[in-house]
């Protein structure tokens, strides 16, 4: 084929499902989209699209054409992540992917790692969704639960996610404390939104409460954290929360079923570039002194 720049265009057409929102991702007017799938579709001799009011979806033979595009859409991606992160000196972006409840942890590391490196442009990216390291989608990933098994990924242990069950001195005024797990159906807990949360201290939390009693629920740990501090009901905050946040009171004493090991997880094409190898040391220095 000798124009990519249609196959791109019927790409973003499929991907998107209108002319206008893939004239707004490639940057182009929408007259240019609607010429390209004409000459694309003229060359092929083949129906890629049918026209509907709500825009366009793929035939079976577009189908088939855009696999293909996909794929090398995504190698394209794969180049682009590997090339910025073989640069010789510690600078450009550093991408670290984490839970989003790491973040107290990782943000003062960050910018320290920073300070000492200030021509890196740090981009840190949490959320449940695992970034692909071997499309360049993060240069380092901190991961919770098994040990990943990518056989493309370098794996390194990193530390124990400790948390803690507490209550809000608003809560505890309003509705005192469980006084054991037997005690726990009659309080009001705070829990994450999604049904499948993997993390050990929510299985255990969905495990011993009935549903009726998660009376709070929220999708972002931060989110969960403020609830708990507001007096929502009894939640789990990271062990460091706990010690630092005068107006809580832990619930049980911290249980090992409820940590969660955390892996060092990088693309072996990126692992000993000059960039990633100096956050890799500096990250490992730093949680000898983290009190997890």
């Amino acid at each position: 084929m000798d124009n990519w720049d249609e196959i791109r265009t019927a790409y973003q057409v499929a991907r998107r499902g209108t002319v206008s929102g893939a004239a707004e991702t490639l940057g182009v007017h929408h007259a240019t989209v609607i010429r390209h799938i004409d000459a694309l579709e003229q060359r092929l001799g083949v129906k890629l699209f049918q026209r509907h009011a709500r825009g366009y979806t793929a035939t079976e033979a577009g189908q088939d054409l855009l696999q293909v595009a996909q794929a090398t859409d995504d190698q394209f991606t794969q180049l682009a992540g590997r090339i910025r992160g073989q640069g010789e000196g510690v600078s450009g972006d550093l991408v670290v992917t984490t839970l989003g409840m790491m973040s107290a942890y990782m943000t003062p590391i960050l910018t320290d790692f920073q300070a000492e490196n200030p021509e890196i442009r740090i981009r840190y990216r949490t959320g449940e969704r695992l970034f692909r390291l071997e499309y360049g989608e993060a240069h380092v990933a901190i991961r919770a639960g098994a040990q990943p098994q990518e056989p493309d990924n370098v794996v390194q242990p990193f530390m124990h996610q400790q948390v803690a069950l507490v209550a809000s001195d608003a809560y505890i005024a309003r509705h005192g404390l469980p006084k054991d797990e037997d005690d726990l159906k009659n309080h009001r807990f705070i829990g994450n939104d999604e049904d499948n949360a993997r993390a050990p201290f929510a299985r255990w939390l969905k495990a011993r409460v009935p549903d009726s009693c998660l009376t709070y629920l929220a999708s972002e740990n931060r989110n969960l954290q403020d609830a708990v501090l507001a007096g929502a009901g009894i939640g789990f905050v990271l062990a460091q929360v706990a010690r630092n946040e005068p107006t809580l009171t832990e619930v049980f004493p911290r249980q090992d079923e409820w940590a969660a090991p955390l892996w060092i997880v990088t693309h072996v094409d990126l692992h000993r570039t000059t960039k990633v190898q100096a956050f890799l040391r500096f990250l490992k220095d730093r949680i000898k002194d983290l009190d997890c």
